[in-house]
Formats: C-alpha cells, sequence, structure tokens
C-alpha cells in the first residue's frame, strides 16, 4: 500500500519525503521492523519510540511516522509528523489491514468486573446460534477454534488490527472484545468502528496508572463517547456511574438491571453451587452460573444479543447450556465435602460479589474460609480494602501472596493488615507462600464449608522479581484433594 493511501485518514502536520513509496508492513516495535516497512513512534509509558527512529530505519523503515522530527533525516526516508502518534497509530493500522472493524460486527465491553465474562459468554453464545465469531480477552483471543494467547486485555493497534484482519479472512462475523480502560486512554482502540458497546459496572482499580477515579472512569466513558450513531450502547443501570457512561453517546442507548425499570431485566428464582433458575424479560431459563453479579453479566449478554436481532428464546435457549469463564466462580468439590471456589476477584467489589454469591447459595448452613492477597506494584490503596471485604463475610480469612512482582510479599501483606482491627485481625492468618496458604484453609474446612481462593482465577502463573513461576490455583487444589 503506497503512503499517500496509507495515511488518508490522519492530518499530518509536516510531510518530508515521497508518499508514492509501498509500504509492506507497519509497526511500532522497531525490533519487527523489516524492509519497506513504516515505523510509527510512539511515546508509551514506559518508552519513547522516537528513541529507536536510527535503528528502526537501519532494519529497512522507508517511512517513519512520529511526533517530533529528528534532527538528521536519511534522504530515503518519508518522515510523517503529527500531532499525537497514539491516535494516529491505530488509524494508520486499520487503514494498512483493509478497515476489518467495518467488516465484522465488533462489540466491544468495558468496566472493572465482568469483561471478560461478558465478552466469551457472546462468544460462545453466537457460536452455539451458528455462527462464525471471533474473541479479544484476557484469558486468550479466539479466531473461531484457534487460540492465540493473550498478553493484554487489548493487544496494540497494529496486533489489533491484524488479528481481526485474520478474523474476516476466516468468516467471522461477529467479534466481541474486552475494552480496558488502558487501551482506551493509550488510543489501542483508535480507528476501530464498533457495531456495539456495553458497561459493566465500574469500582476502584488501576489507580497506580490512572491517579484518580475521576481519570479512570473518564478513560471508561471515553469508549462511549466516541460510538457512532448506527451503533448501540447497553448499560447497567444499577451502577451509580451507569448513566453516566452514555450521556454523551450518539449511540442508542439501552439499560439492564436487577433491581429497577429498565430495557432488560432479570431476577433470581432459585439458587445452588451448580447453577440458578432466572426469569430474564418474563421468560424463565435455567443457568449454569450463581451470583446476583453473574445475573448482570448474562443480562448484558441478552441485551447485546437482542440488539444484534437475535430472537429471544433461542438467546435463553444458548445461555441455558453455557459455563462460566476458567477461573471465574468456579467449584471444585473435595472428597471431605467441602466446596471451593476459584475465582479471579482482585478487586474490593469483585470480591465482594464472590462472597454474595457464596452466601447466597450456603444460606447460613456453611463457613466460609477466604484465601486472598494483592498484587505487587499496583494500587496501594486498594490494598486494605480488600482485607476489609474479605473479613466482612468469611469466617476465616488467610492472606497470602498473589502476584508480588517487583515487592516483599510481607510488604503487601502488611499493607492489607492495616485495615482490619484487633477483633478482624484475631480472624486473620497470614502465609506468604501460597500453596501453603491454600492446604491451610483446606486443613480448617469441614463438610458444607466453602473455601474460596480469589485473585488469581484462570492465571497459571505467579509473577515474583520479574519472573513467571508456573502456579495453578485449581491445579494446586486438584494435589491437595489427591495427597489427603
Amino acid at each position: 500500500m503506497i503512503i499517500s493511501k496509507l495515511i488518508s485518514g490522519i492530518k499530518p502536520i509536516n510531510i518530508i519525503g515521497d508518499v508514492n513509496k509501498e509500504i509492506v508492513g507497519v509497526n511500532i516495535d522497531s525490533r519487527k521492523i523489516e524492509a519497506n516497512h513504516l515505523f510509527i513512534a510512539v511515546k508509551g509509558t514506559q518508552v519513547d519510540g522516537h528513541r529507536y527512529i536510527e535503528t528502526a530505519i537501519e532494519k529497512g523503515a522507508v517511512a517513519v511516522l512520529c511526533e517530533d522530527l529528528p534532527e538528521e533525516k536519511a534522504a530515503h526516508v518519508t518522515y510523517i509528523q503529527v500531532q499525537d502518534t497514539t491516535q494516529a497509530a491505530g488509524v494508520v493500522a486499520t487503514v494498512f489491514y483493509g478497515e476489518p472493524s467495518k467488516k465484522v460486527q465488533l462489540v466491544g465491553v468495558t468496566g472493572t468486573n465482568g469483561k471478560t465474562t461478558i465478552a466469551t459468554l457472546l462468544y460462545n453464545l453466537f457460536r452455539k446460534l451458528g455462527y462464525k465469531c471471533g474473541l479479544l480477552s484476557t484469558v486468550c483471543n479466539y479466531i473461531e477454534d484457534e487460540a492465540v494467547p493473550a498478553d493484554h486485555t487489548t493487544p496494540d493497534p497494529i496486533e489489533l488490527n491484524y488479528l481481526l484482519s485474520r478474523m474476516v479472512e476466516a468468516g467471522c462475523e461477529y467479534v466481541f472484545m474486552e475494552c480496558s480502560s488502558h487501551a482506551i486512554a493509550q488510543k489501542r482502540i483508535a480507528g476501530l468502528h464498533f457495531a456495539g458497546g456495553i458497561f459493566t459496572n465500574l469500582t476502584r482499580d488501576h489507580l497506580d496508572y490512572h491517579k484518580t477515579f475521576e481519570n479512570y472512569r473518564d478513560a471508561k466513558k471515553a469508549f462511549f463517547d466516541s460510538l457512532p450513531k448506527t451503533s448501540f450502547a447497553i448499560t447497567n443501570a444499577d451502577d451509580k456511574n451507569g448513566m453516566y457512561m452514555v450521556q454523551n453517546t450518539k449511540a442508542t442507548v439501552k439499560t439492564y438491571s436487577t433491581r429497577s425499570l429498565a430495557d432488560f431485566k432479570a431476577r433470581i428464582i432459585e439458587c445452588h453451587f451448580e447453577g440458578m433458575y432466572l426469569e430474564i424479560d418474563g421468560r424463565e431459563v435455567g443457568v449454569r452460573f450463581i451470583g446476583k453479579f453473574n445475573v448482570s453479566n448474562l443480562l448484558a449478554v441478552y441485551g447485546a444479543s437482542v440488539m444484534l436481532k437475535q430472537q429471544p428464546e433461542d438467546i435463553l435457549l444458548a445461555l441455558s447450556t453455557l459455563h462460566s469463564v476458567s477461573g471465574r466462580l468456579e467449584p471444585i468439590y473435595s472428597p471431605e465435602g467441602f466446596t471451593c471456589i476459584v475465582d479471579y476477584a482482585h478487586t474490593p467489589d469483585a470480591l465482594e460479589n464472590v462472597l454474595l454469591a457464596i452466601h447466597d447459595v450456603l444460606n447460613g448452613k456453611g463457613k466460609v474460609i477466604t484465601v486472598c492477597g494483592a498484587g505487587g506494584n499496583r494500587d496501594k490503596g486498594k490494598r486494605p480494602l480488600m482485607a476489609q471485604e474479605a473479613i466482612k463475610q468469611s469466617d476465616k480469612v488467610i492472606l497470602t501472596s498473589d502476584n508480588p512482582r517487583f515487592e516483599d510479599p510481607q510488604d503487601i501483606l502488611n499493607d492489607m493488615k492495616e485495615g482490619l482491627n484487633n477483633a478482624q485481625l484475631k480472624k486473620t492468618l497470614t502465609i506468604v507462600d501460597r500453596k501453603e496458604a491454600i492446604r491451610t484453609a483446606c486443613s480448617l474446612a469441614q463438610k458444607g464449608d466453602v473455601v474460596l481462593v480469589a485473585g488469581k482465577g484462570h492465571e497459571d502463573y505467579q509473577e515474583i522479581n520479574g519472573v513467571k513461576h508456573h502456579f495453578n490455583d485449581k491445579e494446586v487444589l486438584y494435589e491437595i484433594f489427591q495427597n489427603d
């Protein structure tokens, strides 16, 4: 593709050189640059890509898209200067890959909790309905049956458009995608055309990056502000920020709720660890999920499916066959008769929701032992809040390592304990070794009790001092059951 066509969607400040050159590749990573590529110099949170312009040219780049022109310019290279390369990268990438997001029905899901569950359930549901689909999620990306490992919640704009183009080639009609606050703020989704957006909920998270809750909230809102009028925006009316998210959107707004008047409504009829009976828009359906927050997730899925012109009866029939996402409220039954629940809950709100779901099923007939921690090199302010939520609804809490990263695990646990009073500390154990903490929780549990292992869910590693060591909560539990 020639440069002039490639940059047709952006507004350059300055162009130096020939814009009729043929470009065969586009990248923001200088290590991936090859002959006749365009290199986009992005000012990232960790590294400034402008430092690697010369390296990219040495590797074969014949064009550079940048904010700051280098003092020394190669005669054979075309330089395109723009105000914001993070924004331009997405627009250029979508043009280079043939605007793939316009060739599928792309639905984005944003919010603090529930993104993975909703995106994955939509992917699975639409495949049940007979459509070819793609998924872009925290756990894994899928092009129909082909799994493509996910390193970030939302890939960079080049990788994102490449994956979307492959989905188009595979015949996918629908693509469901998690849109993290980082991805929105860093404009990784710039240039994409969304058929719809879903808002789940908003609680404290990622303040290490966004600094304030308002910045975090407004990053989410920016996604809905950018939706075209041809799209839909489905928002959670039960969340206090639900209507704020869509107040400036051009999209058709729909609401869902388990408590008040809304376009899509549901209530729980009956609940067990194996699942629930629900009433959704006046129709009864049995589902293999538990917890009020999952009712909200299922309503979002139902509402999006209706907006994508599927029949309510077909949607509910498909919903009744679906399973929960790996590591989300996933039950594992012990030989001794107690239940272990593995869940990804790593925010105070998510932990509260999971514990409420467990109590809804227990109905006062068993004790709850919670194993949880908090990540290192992340928002320290939520650590005491995590401990408070855990102790509030548990008979016993064991604080342990999550992903300590470059912090001392004991320091993290000490921060968590700062949120507890003396009476609460008496109900709390601190065991740095996560495997030992899980083993201890199981040894304390009796028939009818529940052990919640929270924080890592689907993750199969523990990050310590920059190294990811294999660690899987579910594997640890099965090992304990086999050896005891």
